[in-house]
């Protein structure tokens, strides 16, 4: 996909052919995107790209899936063509697909690989043994690989799961990754505090990555996710026409649309840095968070790449004199732990951040010794007023 700026100074996208596949005969051709860049990209991600890799394989991909069905590697691939994979976050989406390409690539003891083995062969004693298998250290000495094996486990079964809905004349019933008492206690996500935030904000500045700064101010006061930042979140979305009064959130992952009030009832800013920064901010393209410096090549303001972008604030952090465990998804939950200090109640915190439920909320509103001093100051209070009215 490339980027070019019209006479009036609008940035609108376009899907184009390499030369030389072009000059191969490639039947596709060049394709106008318009100037939505979420909607330019999900169309390169999922039609045009796709299209173009399997016109450079020389395949056609269906009778590949005819010849592999039944079989793990066939799970694998029909995974990716169902409701509940296409749901989930691009991001996670790879994550997805490399953990169970890693499975069917496991070598059994028979010496077969776990993609050649059909999945009526795949019992619950083969998933135990795989647990096993990938919870080993992977030098002498090392530590067991607890939180590997278990995500691998959990993504297995889901897969199952999604697959067996759709083909459950070939997908057996019983899901051998089901009830594995699996045990394993993910380390909470380092808080970003408020503080921390300033001190980044300000190093971000300095260094030239104002857009940086932003995408962190963003996170921590609209409890939005780095992907949706970086990809979604326009101009359009900050004050749009039928609602100057509002930042319009969507939360890609939930599916929800969040208005988040700019204004009090008396007409306060309700977000005053972060509503003065943006005000005041160059609009080099219709994402945000849109880099400062143009591309080279293309002479246009690009959105970040995430893994650019995490290499320069890795640079603030350590600029600001902050530990490595100092994470972009730490002033997220930074913010919402924020909103539990301050007494928020669930409904208002989720009204905030577009999670779905409580539960959901609550692996990210952590636990602070400010929430359990006010819990026992209520509890005091009360016991006190219950015995003056026993008296």
């Amino acid at each position: 996909m490339i980027a070019k700026r019209t006479k009036k100074g609008v940035v609108s996208y376009y899907w184009n052919l390499p030369t030389w596949a072009d000059k191969k005969g490639c039947p596709l051709t060049r394709e106008a995107l318009g100037s939505d860049y979420a909607t330019a990209k999900k169309r390169c991600d999922d039609v045009l790209n796709p299209q173009f890799d399997a016109w450079r394989r020389g395949s056609d991909p269906e009778p590949i899936l005819r010849n592999l069905k039944g079989t793990f590697d066939w799970l694998v691939i029909r995974f990716q063509d169902t409701p509940q994979y296409r749901r989930i976050a691009e991001k996670t989406q790879a994550d997805y697909s490399y953990v169970l390409e890693r499975l069917a690539n496991y070598q059994l003891k028979d010496g077969r690989r776990l993609g050649n083995v059909h999945l009526n062969s795949v019992t619950p004693g083969v998933a135990d043994l795989l647990y096993e298998a990938l919870k080993k250290p992977t030098q002498p000495g090392g530590k067991e690989r607890t939180r590997t094996a278990v995500k691998a486990m959990v993504i297995a079964r889901r897969a199952w799961n999604a697959v067996h809905r759709a083909e459950s004349d070939i997908v057996p019933f019983q899901n051998p990754f089901a009830k594995m008492e699996l045990k394993y206690k993910a380390k909470p996500t380092r808080l970003v505090r408020h503080h921390e935030l300033t001190r980044m904000v300000e190093v971000a500045d300095r260094l030239g990555l104002y857009s940086i700064g932003t995408a962190m101010m963003i996170a921590y006061y609209w409890l939005m996710r780095e992907e949706d930042i970086l990809k979604r979140l326009t101009w359009n979305h900050y004050r749009p026409a039928d609602r100057p009064d509002v930042v319009r959130i969507i939360h890609h992952k939930t599916g929800e649309l969040v208005d988040i009030p700019l204004y009090d009832e008396d007409g306060t800013p309700l977000w005053p840095e972060l509503m003065e920064r943006l005000d005041r901010a160059p609009r080099y393209g219709p994402v945000i968070t849109t880099r400062e410096t143009p591309d080279r090549k293309r002479k246009t303001h690009l959105p970040w790449e995430p893994d650019y972008f995490r290499h320069q604030f890795a640079k603030i952090r350590e600029e600001a004199g902050l530990p490595p465990d100092v994470t972009f998804r730490g002033l997220r939950h930074g913010g919402i732990t924020e909103g539990a200090d301050a007494g928020l109640s669930d409904a208002q915190m989720r009204a905030l951040s577009g999670h779905l439920t409580s539960a959901a909320l609550l692996r990210y509103a952590q636990k602070t010794q400010k929430q359990r001093l006010d819990a026992a100051r209520l509890r005091r209070e009360a016991r006190t007023k219950q015995q003056r009215m026993s008296e």
